[in-house]
């Protein structure tokens, strides 16, 4: 297997690894504990605890199958865990019980929440019946109430910021993959985000396109954004991750820095995995 070196940019070369001590100064974002999560008889999570600092990049990777999009989905709670706390930003989130049937026991704190969390879906999810720059508005001006002429200098601003200010006006069938997920990740940030979760986001794009978006999101993590980031591209996890994570059948079984993690990895599990697929 060759040796794959992370390279951060200078901005992120200092930024402190997570934990206990960063932890202190730098109070997470998404703290995630003992989350369990099955669907009938099959057990997807199984006593996962995770927490993404403020300014930080965390990473998912694993196999198919091992939990990784499930665990992403339950941190804005587009899936329901049957087990385990999540808190986000300080804040836990209120359930009605525990088991097949729990449910969050305010959904007003969950709207609220939400709020500060965006998703970036793997098959773009825009709007068609919306313009480019519609699609970017539509969630701050529908769900925070702002005001239109400040939304839309914000949207603007973001196209541009991605690298498809010219395409404000176009519909999303006029536009390349690459093109859409890069409007997709301007609506999430339009959102003024506490953090963003990424799932998938290059995966549904040919390898040309990929990089448009590989770019953007190193962009963003040299900005220091919180992000989770789900992906197959073990390169763009070891360039933008301060701690990647891999999960194997619904649990941790190693995490650390990206070097450790790419260069040192601890268990035969994921030499396994690295080997097969750095060699894809």
């Amino acid at each position: 297997m060759p040796a794959m070196t992370a390279q951060h940019s200078p901005s992120r070369a200092g930024a402190p690894a997570p934990g206990p001590s960063a932890a202190d100064a730098n109070p997470p974002v998404i703290e995630i504990r003992g989350l369990h999560k099955a669907y009938g008889q099959l057990e997807v999570l199984r006593g996962v605890d995770m927490a993404a600092p403020r300014g930080h990049v965390v990473t998912l990777i694993g196999s198919s199958g091992s939990g990784k999009s499930t665990l992403l989905r339950c941190c804005n709670l587009l899936e329901i865990a049957q087990a385990g706390d999540i808190c986000i930003e300080g804040e836990p989130i209120r359930w009605t019980n525990s088991g097949p049937d729990r449910q969050p026991a305010d959904r007003a704190q969950v709207r609220r929440l939400r709020t500060n969390l965006a998703m970036v879906f793997q098959q773009f999810n825009l709007w068609s019946h919306l313009t480019i720059l519609q699609n970017v508005m539509e969630a701050p001006l529908t769900v925070l109430g702002q005001p239109q002429a400040q939304v839309e200098s914000r949207a603007r601003a973001l196209l541009a910021k991605v690298g498809i200010g010219d395409k404000a006006d176009a519909w999303p069938a006029q536009l390349s993959g690459g093109q859409q997920q890069r409007a997709a990740i301007a609506r999430a940030l339009c959102m003024e985000p506490r953090a963003l979760l990424f799932d998938e986001p290059t995966s549904a794009l040919d390898p040309e396109l990929q990089q448009e978006v590989v770019k953007v999101i190193k962009d963003l993590a040299a900005e220091h954004r919180t992000m989770i980031l789900v992906t197959h591209d073990m390169r763009l996890a070891a360039d933008v991750s301060d701690r990647v994570v891999f999960l194997h059948q619904g649990r941790i079984e190693e995490e650390g820095p990206p070097d450790q993690i790419f260069r040192a990895p601890r268990t035969d599990r994921l030499r396994q995995f690295l080997s097969a697929t750095m060699a894809a």
